[in-house]
Formats: C-alpha cells, sequence, structure tokens
C-alpha cells in the first residue's frame, strides 16, 4: 500500500493545487474576509520560500494526516496532548514561576489532544526543510532527523524506567552547546527594558507609547475589554495568583503584528500593575483571540470538543497540560462572545535562531535536546494542569506503541521527513502560483 506521502508525490498537479486553495480557504476564510489586507501579507510572507509556506499552513499538513495511516497511534497514543504546530522554529525560552529560564516549545496557539506521531511527522519534515535551504545533503538530512527521533525516542523510554518526570528540563544548570547560548541571551533580558520600549511615564504613570502596531480605544471599546479582564482574573489558578495591588489596569491598547499565524485575530495590549507600585515592576500582558487549532480541523472526538469552552480557554488548557511551571499569568476570558488567551508579554523569550547553524554537526546536538523536549511536552504535565481527558501515562503508552526496537519508528519518521518535505517543496510552488495569479477566492 502505497503511504501518504507517495500519494501526495504522485497527485496531479492540478488537482493538488485545488486543494491547497480548498484547504486554505476552509480554514480561514473568516479570518480572510475580516481582514484580507493582513492575509495577503500573510500569504506573502508564505510565499518566500517553503519553510515559510509550511509554517503558515498547518491546516493542509492535517488535511494530509487525515488520510495517512499510522499503525503507532492507538486508543492511547492517538489521543495525548500535542503542540499541533510542532517545528524547528517553535522552540525558545520562557522564565518558569519558579523563576528559572528553561528551553523548551514556547507556541501553544495550534496545541490540542491528536497522534503523538503528528508533533514528531511535523517537525522532522520541517528539520529536512530547513536542511535543504542550507543546502545539506540529503544522507545528512537523514542523519539529522534520525538523531531528533532516537533522543525523542530515548526520553520517553527514561520517563517510563525512572518515572523523573519533573526532573527533566534544559536549564542553564543542565543545557550545554547552542542551547545554553540561546539561555545566556534570555538572561540578559529585563522587564524594565522592555517597559521601556513599549511605554513612556507620564505625571508620575506608564502608558503605552504610540506605536504602529498600537491604536487607541473608544471608551465603550476599552470598557468591554476591561470587563473581560476581570472575567480573566478568575481563570488563573488559586496557587499562582499574587497579592496586593498586583492586577490593576493601567492601560490598553488594541494590538497588531503577533506573527504570521495571527492575522486577521482580534489582539489586545494590557499594562497593569506588578507587585508593587514601584514602575519598574508594571507587567505587560497580551490578550489575543483564540484560533481553531489545526489538529481539530481532523480530531473527530464530541469528548474533546465539548470540553473546552472556546478557543481561548483550549489554548490555556493546553499550555498547561504541555509546559511545566508555567506562566502564573496565563489564563482566558470571553470578549463579544469570542473566547481570548491572556499571558504575560515576557522579556525573557529568546527564539531558537537556526541562522547560526550551518553545519549538519552544529545541528545534531541541537536535534537531540528538541527531541528530548518533545518528549517532556508529551510527557510531562504540570500540577495545575487539567487530567481528565488523558487519564493513563502517555511515557508507557508511547513506548509501548513504539516497541523494544525503535528501528521501524525511527526508519518510518526519517522516510516521512524527507518525502513530505518534498510535497511542501511542491506545494509551495503551486501555492505561489494561485496566489499571484489571484486564485485565492476572498483576496
Amino acid at each position: 500500500m502505497a503511504t501518504v506521502t507517495q500519494t501526495l508525490r504522485d497527485a496531479d498537479p492540478v488537482e493538488r493545487r485545488a486543494r491547497i486553495i480548498e484547504v486554505l480557504v476552509e480554514a480561514f476564510a473568516p479570518l480572510m474576509d475580516r481582514a484580507p489586507a493582513e492575509f495577503r501579507r500573510r500569504f506573502r510572507r508564505m510565499a518566500a520560500d517553503p519553510f515559510a509556506f509550511y509554517r503558515g499552513s498547518a491546516c493542509l499538513f492535517y488535511a494530509d494526516m487525515a488520510r495517512d495511516e499510522d499503525p503507532w497511534a492507538d486508543e492511547r497514543t492517538g489521543r495525548v496532548w500535542i503542540q499541533g504546530d510542532l517545528h524547528a522554529q517553535n522552540f525558545g525560552t520562557y522564565m518558569n514561576d519558579d523563576g528559572v529560564f528553561v528551553f523548551d516549545v514556547n507556541d501553544f496557539d495550534e496545541a490540542y489532544l491528536g497522534h503523538f506521531t503528528w508533533d514528531v511527522k511535523r517537525l522532522v519534515a520541517s528539520v529536512a526543510l530547513l536542511a535543504w535551504s542550507k543546502a545539506i545533503s540529503d544522507a545528512d538530512i537523514r542523519r539529522l532527523i534520525e538523531a531528533y527521533v532516537r533522543a525523542y525516542v530515548d526520553q520517553v523510554r527514561r520517563f517510563a524506567e525512572h518515572g523523573d518526570d519533573d526532573a527533566f528540563a534544559l536549564t542553564l544548570d543542565t543545557a550545554d552547546g547552542y542551547i545554553r547560548d540561546v539561555l545566556v541571551a534570555a538572561l540578559t533580558s529585563t522587564r524594565i527594558g522592555l517597559l521601556d520600549r513599549l511605554t513612556a511615564v507620564e505625571g508620575g504613570d506608564r502608558r503605552f507609547r504610540e506605536h504602529p502596531g498600537h491604536r487607541r480605544l473608544d471608551a465603550a471599546e476599552r470598557g468591554r475589554v476591561e470587563a473581560a479582564y476581570r472575567e480573566y482574573l478568575a481563570t488563573i489558578p488559586e496557587d499562582k495568583r499574587f497579592g496586593g495591588l498586583t492586577y490593576g489596569v493601567k492601560d490598553v491598547v488594541g494590538s497588531s503584528g503577533f506573527g504570521i499565524g495571527s492575522a486577521g485575530l482580534s489582539a489586545y495590549t494590557i499594562l497593569v500593575e506588578g507587585r508593587s507600585q514601584a514602575l519598574e515592576n508594571d507587567v505587560i500582558l497580551s490578550m489575543k483571540q483564540g484560533n481553531v487549532a489545526a489538529p481539530s480541523r481532523v480530531v473527530d472526538d464530541p469528548a474533546i470538543r465539548g470540553y473546552f469552552r472556546h478557543h481561548g480557554h483550549r489554548t490555556a488548557v493546553s499550555r498547561r497540560a504541555l509546559q511545566a511551571n508555567t506562566d502564573p499569568w496565563l489564563g482566558h476570558t470571553e470578549l463579544d462572545g469570542i473566547g481570548y488567551v491572556v499571558q504575560e508579554l515576557s522579556p525573557y523569550e529568546e527564539d531558537l535562531d537556526w541562522s547560526a547553524l550551518t553545519e549538519p554537526e552544529e545541528m545534531l546536538p541541537v536535534l537531540d535536546d528538541l527531541g528530548r523536549a518533545t518528549a517532556k511536552i508529551h510527557c510531562v504535565s504540570d500540577t495545575d494542569s487539567d487530567h481528565t481527558l488523558v487519564g493513563f501515562q502517555v511515557e508507557d503508552a508511547i513506548s509501548a506503541v513504539i516497541g523494544p526496537d525503535e528501528t521501524a519508528f525511527v526508519e518510518a519518521m526519517v522516510a516521512f521527513g524527507t518525502e513530505y518535505a518534498a510535497v511542501v517543496r511542491d506545494d509551495h510552488r503551486l501555492f505561489v502560483d494561485a496566489f499571484r495569479n489571484h486564485e485565492i477566492p476572498g483576496l
């Protein structure tokens, strides 16, 4: 039986082009109708290269995965928390609620429940695309993917055998090489630096500076946003709440420019009182409209779908499930009947920059770390995460389904990564032709 990648490679280009347009329109039509100019900018950024196209088209990946035979997905491993859009640039640093700098997955907008292999497959295809763009050989690309997958399996087995899930983290004390360099770069950032960049002190208090990405709100809109903010406060877990003066609102602006995946989504930035009246302790929050998670488009499970109140709730719950000791400001709310996720706009987030890595030998240890970080998000849940949707030990389930010899699993992931990357390169060309010839409705 032909694999899904073989079927896609053999597809008629005209039919595949029509399929790409169909999937993109189905996923984004409401947002394109709302903000066509933003989507034109988004699609032009996706047109830049195959990797940019891949980053912006998770919906197409999952439409393809719906047709994929997955021998490693059973009643348990087909229903685990996944990041949902795990590509090579969705890793970076954050400061956990213990004040420790951690390197981990750092984007949860597409998080959902699904096959654990979907995260692995999406990551390995992105590695193949990234390495191809650096003119790295096919043999070395396979070696890079294998390093990632073997590290993933090894870490899953360690969790299953030793039960030390909470002890594992990539921090300044445990990381080395390039990952430690990224953590050190984050260490030099400061909250006051972020505040000085985005705000100014006026009349003894802070307000947002005038900025191209900001818009001032009229009284009615600000009132609705502040009401939604008050509702959000009740969603912060009790053990993560601050006391005293914290949470008082100082200023609110409408926002844009959160990234390639946020086109058409409403967002606000809120300046609030920190732990004291000292101006350097003020905190900036992002309140962003939650979007439909790409995996949810192919997961037909009413119990999962019905659990989430809205997409903001789903994003917040998923992040707590996937990221240990997460942002103490994380929560969710509704505004005008639409769900929003609320979290700190942190100065301590430093993204993984692949431009500094040009040789396979430089990339191999990084991919080993990414494999272990992926295993952690699948196997480790924070104490404040919700466990009612996943009532089993994920590490035991994944280890069992892979079996005692991971060779077949590794080989399958390597084959998928290299073959699907070739599909994406063809898809990118078809997308560019469709977009520049005005074949995408609504743009």
